[in-house]
């Protein structure tokens, strides 16, 4: 199921995790920014139905464009990432 939007690609148990890994802080925020990434991942490959496997940067680029694309035109609460 695709990720909501304002739905976070990183759960407060998970953050907690991270916070209490053995990790510098730059591993923490990478470690972080890796689950999220993956989240974020799953969500294209739902959304253009293919597995994640078969993404390629320019199926990346093109998802980030609809979805830049989809809040112009429908407004801030719907695209998936919300920057």
């Amino acid at each position: 199921m695709p990720m909501e939007a304002g739905q976070q690609f990183l759960t407060p148990a998970e953050s907690h995790a991270v916070d209490g890994a053995l990790l510098s802080q730059s591993e923490k925020f990478l470690t972080r920014l890796t689950i999220s990434s993956l989240r974020l991942l799953q969500t294209i490959a739902e959304e253009e139905k293919l597995a994640i496997a078969d993404l390629t940067p320019e199926i990346i680029i093109a998802w980030f464009e609809k979805d830049a694309k989809r809040k112009r035109k429908q407004g801030a609460e719907k695209p998936v990432l919300d920057w």
